[in-house]
């Protein structure tokens, strides 16, 4: 669907590109899922997930150790244990695998939240410098994610220089 709109809405430029006599029709290509890549703001964007939530990832794995030392500690002293004590042990092991379990996907789901709220604040970013760009070099279309396209109609590279630039 959306290719399908993109090929309509290029052809139909090409047209009136055609109709035009004395107009030049200046058309861009920019690789947005490589600048979401190599671009500074999305190195600094992974940094900052990755400090706000190293503590509790540390957390979560800190459970998981302890979880797995009292089910070993189960298996290697279980036959050894009084019935009360083994059932209560089991009973321990299986609230906290549920909490491990509940708290995991807490973690995931917040982490998620805020890298997608993150993402949307680099795109507009990226839309900013794209549309920047346009203006100064004055292109007329700027497509995103072309399936070919020349050196000389390709803007990726000059948008990220223009992304690394506001970075310093």
């Amino acid at each position: 669907m959306k290719t399908s709109l993109l090929v309509l809405i290029i052809v139909g430029f090409l047209a009136v590109a055609n109709v035009a006599t004395a107009a030049e029709v200046n058309i861009g290509v920019v690789d947005v899922s490589k600048l979401l890549e190599e671009s500074p703001q999305a190195e600094n964007l992974r940094k900052k997930l990755e400090s706000e939530f190293q503590r509790r990832s540390q957390d979560l794995l800190d459970q998981q150790k302890q979880l797995k030392k009292l089910s070993d500690k189960l298996a290697r002293d279980g036959a050894v244990m009084s019935e009360s004590e083994q059932n209560r042990l089991e009973q321990d092991i299986r609230a906290r695998r549920r909490q491990l379990k509940s708290a995991s996907d807490e973690f995931r789901e917040d982490l998620n939240l805020r890298r997608n709220e993150e993402s949307q604040k680099l795109r507009r970013q990226l839309t900013e410098v794209i549309h920047q760009l346009g203006k100064d070099e004055n292109i007329d279309l700027i497509l995103d994610n072309a399936v070919y396209a020349s050196g000389r109609v390709n803007l990726t590279e000059k948008v990220l220089t223009r992304l690394r630039a506001q970075a310093r």
